[in-house]
């Protein structure tokens, strides 16, 4: 009954942290409505980033709003993430940017078998837990901007700050999903 956005702005003010800056491009005007007049409780700013900005670029042309260390996420992903722990990890590490891991959960089953291909049993939809993916909650300092290369988040800014050594990773073992596509919307 409610936008992805508010579930994922809920997680953040359910920990205490209620100032929101929200990238919008194209359609930002349902933003705006959307948020007008809602949500007293929380300071929420809607910043034009373009229409074509890619998410390196959004979080990017936000930095005038943003304080000298902050939170990020994509907007698509929901989890139990410990954001509290999350900073304290992020602070801990020293780097410029923390993002949060999870275990890859395939979307198929696996199939296991013995070395004359005889079907052992089959495991539905396995967490891969030696295989991490991005979850989408990060945590960067303000000082990341003087490092800040390219437009695209996974392709340019993350690689980047990784050679530069300034990159960390939080591993979170909880609840976490993406909305992706129409069954991923069923599943949440």
């Amino acid at each position: 009954g409610a936008p992805i956005i508010v579930h994922l702005m809920r997680i953040y003010a359910q920990q205490g942290f209620k100032k929101f800056v929200l990238a919008a491009g194209h359609r930002q005007e349902i933003l705006i409505d959307y948020f007008s007049g809602r949500f007293p409780e929380w300071d929420i700013r809607i910043v034009d980033t373009g229409a074509e900005s890619d998410t390196g670029e959004r979080i990017r042309r936000c930095a005038d709003y943003l304080g000298e260390r902050f939170f990020a996420t994509y907007g698509d992903g929901l989890g139990d993430v410990d954001l509290k722990d999350l900073l304290r990890f992020h602070v801990r590490s020293g780097g410029l940017a923390t993002l949060t891991s999870v275990p890859l959960r395939s979307q198929y089953g696996t199939v296991h078998f013995d070395g004359n291909g005889r079907v052992e049993r089959f495991e539905e939809k396995p967490v891969i837990a030696d295989s991490l993916i991005n979850a989408g909650f990060f945590v960067f300092e303000k000082a990341v901007f003087d490092h800040w290369k390219g437009q695209n988040l996974e392709a340019d800014v993350f690689p980047h700050l990784a050679t530069q050594g300034q990159l960390y990773t939080y591993r979170h073992d909880g609840f976490w999903n993406s909305m992706d596509t129409s069954k991923d919307q069923q599943q949440l």
